[in-house]
């Protein structure tokens, strides 16, 4: 076995061999193990991965589960699956095989996670439960459809959690108005919460805008990327969904006051984001408001429920605010049924005029 002692500071490494993808004969040296019992146990799990051996450790599968489903994900995407991973899943199953996970390890280890509490002392919440239910069956799935495992034991085992129903609240074109007044000594804060009101867009596509997105004389923005904060880097990122890439139609007031937005800037460039501040600023600016005008609190997100009540008022159908804000119009009529009134009354109208004609 190709394992070695570096004589000069005691600890040992390994010098495995294997052979790639494309056939093609590699070498890969890995050093800094204390013992070699563990320099002998990390080759003998980097030759199962390669061989793609349902023996190795759940551990071990994880990362060849990251190179495979890595590049097709979003970073913010990945690093919510990571953290799952390393903290809820690894240091529980991490040193069991694969191969040995049973329905019942899976049980005992959710009747664990269970007992987890956050750093405010509360218990996780059933839809974090599920969450992290998911990603462990997921990891189960794509070694069954990919590496042989014959049965996902966290599908036998069934969930953990459910799916709650966030409280959708929103504020009515009123109650906007009142807080908008407060944020007339910061422009910035004002054209941005203005953007988010009228248009209906998330706070992360708010965020990416820049100059280019901007076409005055057809009055439109274009939605197309979408900014995150990740591990201390500004990160921009295609949209949420697919129906995200989208051009918006803007109302002609909205269309001055962006422009004046823009001659606050003495240098600003096509590409550079128009609203330079994190979700963090938003937030604080938020509670500033909601103080100052006695207006409800709502999340940043609740604007955009806001944007949709509003023109769902307005007697727009689902289908054309679904393409306004980028979502299905089957979304926008479950996700905002209640705010439909007169759908119950048109049915029972027209089961009416059915009965009439029998």
């Amino acid at each position: 076995m190709p394992v070695y002692k570096n004589e000069k500071n005691g600890t040992w490494y390994v010098m495995a061999r294997y052979v790639d993808w494309r056939g093609e004969r590699k070498q890969k040296c890995q050093r800094g193990f204390a013992t070699k019992k563990e320099a002998q146990e990390w080759e003998r799990q980097f030759q199962l991965q390669k061989k793609a051996d349902i023996d190795m450790t759940l551990e071990s599968f994880c990362k060849l589960y990251e190179k495979d489903v890595r590049p097709r994900l979003k970073l913010n995407t990945w690093l919510t699956k990571e953290h799952i991973i390393q903290t809820k899943i690894l240091p529980y199953l991490g040193n069991r095989k694969l191969s040995e996970i049973k329905a019942k390890d899976v049980i005992d280890w959710q009747n664990e996670i269970r007992t987890l509490k956050t750093p405010g002392g509360k218990t996780l919440s059933p839809t974090y439960l599920r969450t992290i239910h998911a990603q462990l069956s997921s990891i189960f799935n794509h070694a069954n459809r990919y590496y042989d495992l014959n049965i996902n034991p966290a599908k036998k085992a069934g969930t953990m959690g459910m799916e709650e129903s966030k409280e959708m609240l929103f504020w009515t074109k009123e109650e906007y108005l009142q807080f908008a007044e407060a944020m007339m000594d910061k422009p910035l804060s004002y054209y941005a919460f203005e953007m988010l009101y009228w248009c209906g867009i998330r706070e992360g596509e708010l965020l990416a805008l820049t100059p280019a997105d901007f076409d005055f004389e057809a009055e439109t923005v274009r939605i197309n990327k979408s900014y995150q904060r990740l591990k201390g880097e500004d990160v921009i990122t295609s949209p949420k969904t697919r129906k995200g890439n989208r051009t918006i139609k803007m109302p002609k007031f909205l269309c001055e006051e962006m422009q004046d937005c823009l001659k606050m800037y003495y240098d600003l460039k096509d590409s550079d984001r128009l609203f330079p501040v994190s979700k963090h600023y938003l937030f604080s600016e938020m509670d500033r408001g909601c103080k100052a005008m006695g207006v409800k609190r709502i999340r940043i997100h609740d604007l955009r429920h806001s944007h949709v009540s509003l023109l769902i008022d307005m007697g727009f159908t689902a289908l054309a605010i679904g393409n306004r804000v980028g979502h299905e119009a089957e979304k926008i009529t479950y996700r905002y049924a209640h705010l439909f009134p007169s759908v119950q009354t048109e049915m029972a109208n027209r089961l009416d005029m059915v009965f009439m004609i029998h």
